[in-house]
């Protein structure tokens, strides 16, 4: 994913290299950074016209590193919802767009905060739920979490705890 210039921390980070690189008009290394960071071809064409001061803020590094994350891990259907709400907060809340850039914070550990949430509060199935299910099984549990559940253990999993 971040294979030639590593995971960066922060949105400043990204935006010292791509002077640095700039300054010694490398622009193909930071046409290779920005794509490896997520950062839109776009911003890159403002940023060497001059058009922009920076080449990303909190918001477009966060919602960049995500981007790469997520096509790496090509998140499924409720995965994919934790996913979009992760984008919106991160439009919402800078604090939280700069916490997702973080390193060692990522989409994966997000996703298996809310596994482990999951396993943790499995709930058995009513047997009747299992048969009109079609499912021979003789005891089945589920523990996905509501979505207010999983919101919080997203945003707790980015604003603080632990980095997974």
């Amino acid at each position: 994913m971040f294979d030639k210039f590593g995971e960066m921390d922060t949105f400043g980070e990204i935006n010292e290299l791509a002077e640095n690189l700039f300054n010694e008009g490398d622009t193909a290394s930071i046409k290779t950074m920005a794509k490896e960071n997520g950062i839109d071809k776009e911003y890159v064409e403002m940023y060497l016209s001059g058009d922009i001061p920076v080449l990303c803020d909190a918001m477009t590094a966060a919602l960049g590193k995500i981007d790469v994350e997520v096509a790496d891990l090509k998140p499924k259907e409720i995965m994919k919802d934790w996913v979009e709400y992760l984008r919106g907060q991160c439009m919402e809340n800078e604090l939280l767009a700069f916490n997702v850039r973080k390193k060692g914070k990522s989409l994966k550990g997000c996703i298996a905060a809310l596994l482990m949430w999951s396993f943790k509060n499995q709930q058995p199935i009513d047997k009747g739920i299992i048969k009109a299910a079609g499912v021979s099984a003789g005891k089945v549990t589920l523990g996905i979490p509501g979505m207010a559940r999983a919101k919080q253990i997203i945003t707790d999993y980015y604003m603080g705890g632990e980095k997974k």
